[in-house]
């Protein structure tokens, strides 16, 4: 049976709306409503967790199923490895990219940064949530130099809006998809899907899987996803689901240098907080 859900309102009037109320929540002294729009996002995140997420696999065996019936399976896994190789690499350059910048910026070598901060990355692969591994980001982050007042104040704020990594993800298995459907991934098509991909991801929760249903709404809409395509996108994204939060949590390491690199200048982090 088919259970019809009128949604309440556009993807782009809730991103607004979203944003709005966010700012301004942040600028009113009051807490009432801030009290009830943080217990309406323990209520979304608990959704996800305990049941959208448990439930996916049986929606996703079913639409698999299906497609075997089809004799389409052959050529979605030839295409999803290929994706998933590419996601890899994409992975590695980014990483690459923010740690030559920050290495860069602070006079140290960019591989032995990266191998100072490799157990926040090992941690979240296992626990698939950046919000999961910030205790080992922060650990790992005060061992590169910075101090302790920006890696308090960056870590977390980056565990929430940084997602390099699943941005890179969603965009590869949106194209893949694509790709199996015939469409051809353009320029013009992809780089406003990427614009606002970025700004989706900031709303996109802590709990595993998070970003692909914050940015389901965005397929549908700017890619003209159907049922059948969304699964699928969301049967690829959390396939290597890991890897991407291991990317972010990683990518927040280079950035608190940055800023560390660049409030030192100013002297808000200071040398003696800087362990020996």
């Amino acid at each position: 049976f088919t259970i019809e859900m009128t949604p309440f309102m556009s993807v782009m009037s809730a991103l607004i709306f979203a944003f709005i109320m966010g700012i301004g929540i942040a600028y009113l002294p009051g807490k009432t409503l801030k009290n009830a729009f943080d217990e309406f996002q323990t209520i979304v995140e608990k959704l996800i967790s305990y049941v959208i997420i448990p439930l996916l696999p049986v929606h996703i065996f079913g639409i698999f199923t299906n497609m075997t019936f089809g004799g389409q399976v052959q050529t979605i896994l030839s295409v999803f490895a290929k994706v998933f190789v590419m996601i890899i690499v994409l992975h590695l350059v980014i990483l690459l990219i923010q740690y030559s910048v920050a290495g860069a910026a602070n006079g140290r070598n960019p591989l032995s940064l990266l191998k100072i901060v490799a157990p926040a990355y090992f941690t979240a692969l296992g626990t698939q949530s950046s919000a999961a591994t910030i205790p080992v980001t922060l650990r790992q982050v005060r061992k590169t130099g910075a101090s302790q007042k920006v890696a308090d104040f960056a870590v977390p704020l980056l565990a929430n809006i940084h997602l390099s990594g699943s941005t890179i993800t969603l965009t590869s298995c949106a194209m893949g998809v694509m790709i199996l459907n015939g469409q051809t991934p353009t320029f013009s098509i992809m780089m406003p899907f990427i614009l606002m991909l970025g700004v989706t991801m900031v709303a996109a929760p802590g709990a595993p899987g998070g970003a692909v249903m914050a940015a389901a709404g965005l397929l549908q809409s700017m890619l003209g996803f159907n049922e059948t395509s969304v699964s699928l996108m969301i049967a690829l994204y959390l396939a290597q689901d890991s890897l991407g939060t291991a990317t972010n949590v990683t990518g927040d390491g280079a950035l608190t240098m940055l800023i560390h690199r660049l409030t030192s200048k100013k002297g808000i982090g200071k040398e003696e907080d800087v362990p020996a």
